[in-house]
């Protein structure tokens, strides 16, 4: 088989299972006599491993292993998380983070894991407690109580106990080392077919025939012959380590036949993981074997229990081919504004029923390109939680992260880049926002410290805030840091407000911690956020209030996107604002626009608003608003905050391509880029979000 194909695919797999792995981990910390979460994170370990012993990562398989070893022994109860055992496999799960990212980076993914599988081990034989504990905890896993079966097959059960049939439930295991086990189980099969009748196997015979079994399967067996013969008959066959046989009577049946525990449903998805790992040994044996088999089961298996594979709803593609069908159809939809422009001089009712069909079908169309692009921020912010939790026990300190917004998206080229400045920003909240637990009893507060992480759309920016509650930035602190850097002059730092201050924070090599920590404090953080952000088109800003806390506030665009705007005209100019950022249109008197402080403002809904001429702030030549008695206004609005815009027409709602303006015109204020209207002229698009400070 040629691996490498394949490797991409078990790169994105394995970085899922990890996020599941560290999710579910932080989720039974805070619920440690959760065994459904252990269950999950088993499953989770156990693809892993079956993923990377198929595609010859064995040290990736390896550590996996002994992480299963102890969580077998959670689930089973026969031990209890505690703070050892949790370090141990987050620890464990570092090190695989390390390995997958070592094979990203084209290495093999080895690495020197021996530290860690000690402890592992020392948690399975109990040594890291006592000096000397038996290791008599073994993996050898439980026999299951008794399987699932349909109404049909129970009656067929119960009639046989009436009927003085003897009913027995049988679990088979075969040998660790047994290579052909579908041959083995066969064998099984095919001894108890010639005493009696299987009623219910589990896994499916279909599984067991394909291998798609751990080692174990179970059964309901009718049959005349006693128990002593049965067991000798199946010991019989090699490579059978154990049967257990129980015979069921009528009040045991009930017991065994309940719809099967999370334990059982764990095992046969385990089960599957371990057979898609194994590469399939192909002899006559096993040919001739399968459809016996089936055969063999066909009584069985009647309504056995639906072994269809569900099939796999998603596929993943290339983010190269999105970019290219997202630039065609911003082509296409240029073309489509033209054409409606064309049947609208031309005036033929077919053409223009065609024009209007295509248009319908193109909306249709331009969402789903949309969306294929655009993912939830939930991908970036889930590996936040176990950082927070990290940072937080390394400093003794107490934080909750609360996330909201994580199913805001973003476009998955701004999704990629994301990630590290954030990170930055989430370090420095921990390490110099949220004050340590005796600092914060003293200063009145409650000793564990939060940190807000939201992120919400606005306009065609989306905005990602982290606030917390910490000791806040002290503007004092950062203008004397900024004299003694030569940042500033003391005349400039006269004249700065307090955003103008906190800004000085995101200076090269700029820092204010009175020690330098393996966390930060070297100064090579903040600017590093700001450069990033700045790539990404966006901006960061800081706002604080001493004692109380801070909010870093990361605004970003909604690159190669298309959106809904509104067209309006100053003069002979045509500029489009986002229709996500617009509250509503109206028209005033030029006798409603006040003046306060030499600012205009008019009355809006109970409350004053500044009122901001786009003709002044754009240098329009051939339109002025204050000729006018009566002016249109576009309210917009920021979060809580409303500006209205004065306009001179309003020319209607469209779809518009956002085309960036190249390294030539960027860093325009309150444009955000251009689009391309259907007669050919270039309409400027307005970033409201500029406007409202």
């Amino acid at each position: 088989m040629e691996l490498s194909q394949y490797l991409s695919m078990f790169i994105d797999e394995s970085k899922e299972h990890l996020q599941s792995l560290n999710e579910n981990l932080l989720s039974l910390e805070s619920s440690p006599q959760d065994i459904s979460i252990v269950h999950n994170i088993f499953r989770s370990a156990h693809t892993l491993k079956g993923m990377s012993a198929t595609m010859g990562f064995e040290d990736i398989a390896a550590l996996t292993h002994e992480m299963e070893n102890v969580l077998d022994l959670v689930r089973n109860s026969k031990i209890e998380m505690n703070p050892f055992i949790f370090d141990c496999i987050f620890k464990s799960l570092d090190s695989l983070e390390s390995m997958v990212e070592d094979i990203i980076q084209g290495g093999t993914g080895k690495a020197d894991v021996s530290p860690i599988v000690v402890s592992l081990r020392s948690i399975v034989t109990g040594e890291y407690k006592t000096a000397v504990v038996p290791a008599a905890v073994t993996a050898v896993k439980e026999p299951t109580k008794g399987i699932e079966v349909d109404e049909f097959q129970f009656s067929i059960l119960q009639q046989s106990i009436d009927s003085g049939f003897l009913v027995f439930y049988v679990e088979v295991t075969v040998n660790e080392n047994c290579v052909l086990k579908a041959a083995r189980a066969y064998m099984v099969f095919d001894a108890l077919e010639r005493m009696g009748e299987i009623v219910k196997a589990t896994p499916s015979v279909q599984e067991i025939e394909q291998e798609k079994f751990d080692r174990s399967f179970s059964l309901y067996f009718i049959s005349k012959v006693d128990q002593g013969t049965l067991e000798k008959e199946i010991l019989n066959v090699s490579e059978i380590q154990s049967a257990i046989i129980i015979t069921v009577d009528t009040e045991s049946l009930d017991e065994l036949s309940r719809p099967r525990t999370e334990v059982e449903a764990a095992r046969q998805e385990i089960a599957a993981a371990v057979a898609a790992a194994v590469v399939p040994v192909q002899t006559p044996t096993i040919e001739v074997a399968a459809p016996k088999v089936e055969a063999a089961a066909a009584v069985v298996a009647k309504p056995a229990a639906g072994g269809a594979p569900v099939a796999s709803r998603t596929i993943r593609v290339d983010i190269e081919r999105l970019d290219a069908l997202m630039n065609l159809f911003s082509e296409l939809l240029i073309d489509r504004v033209r054409l409606e422009q064309l049947a609208t001089e031309v005036k033929r009712n077919d053409l223009t029923e065609t024009v209007e069909h295509m248009s319908r079908v193109s909306s249709d169309l331009q969402n789903i390109v949309l969306k294929l692009r655009m993912v939830p921020v939930d991908s970036v912010f889930n590996r936040f939680p176990r950082m927070i939790r990290d940072l937080a026990k390394s400093l003794d300190k107490k934080v909750d992260l609360v996330i909201t917004g994580a199913e805001t998206e973003l476009d998955r080229t701004v999704i990629d880049e994301i990630g590290d400045p954030l990170v930055h920003l989430l370090r420095n909240a921990v390490d110099h926002g949220i004050e340590s637990i005796s600092d914060r009893l003293a200063a009145g507060k409650s000793e564990q410290g939060t940190i807000q992480l939201r992120a919400f759309h606005s306009g065609n920016h989306v905005f990602i805030e982290i606030e917390e509650d910490g000791k806040g930035i002290y503007r004092d602190k950062v203008l004397k840091t900024a004299l003694k850097n030569g940042l500033v002059t003391a005349e400039q730092a006269a004249k700065l407000s307090d955003i103008e201050v906190y800004n000085l924070l995101f200076a090269s090599g700029f820092s204010t911690a009175e020690k330098i920590s393996d966390i930060s404090g070297r100064g090579v953080g903040l600017d590093v956020v700001k450069t990033k952000i700045q790539m990404l088109g966006g901006h960061v800003q800081v706002d604080s209030r001493p004692g109380l806390g801070s909010k870093f506030s990361v605004q970003l665009p909604l690159t190669l996107s298309i959106i809904s705007a509104m067209l309006v005209r100053l003069g002979s100019e045509k500029y489009a604002i986002p229709l996500s950022s617009i509250v509503e249109t109206s028209a005033i008197q030029k006798k409603q626009i006040r003046n306060i402080h030499g600012n205009k403002m008019v009355d809006y809904r109970n409350s004053v608003i500044p009122l901001v001429s786009l003709s002044t702030l754009f240098s329009v030549p051939d339109f002025n608003e204050d000729l006018e008695d009566e002016t249109e206004i576009v309210v917009v609005r920021k979060g809580d905050k409303q500006v209205a815009l004065m306009v001179d027409e309003f020319i209607g709602q469209q779809e518009i391509v956002l085309k960036t303006l190249g390294k030539y015109l960027s860093g325009l204020f309150a444009i955000s880029g251009a689009t391309i209207l259907g007669d050919g002229q270039v309409a400027l698009i307005i970033d409201p979000n500029a406007l409202i400070k």
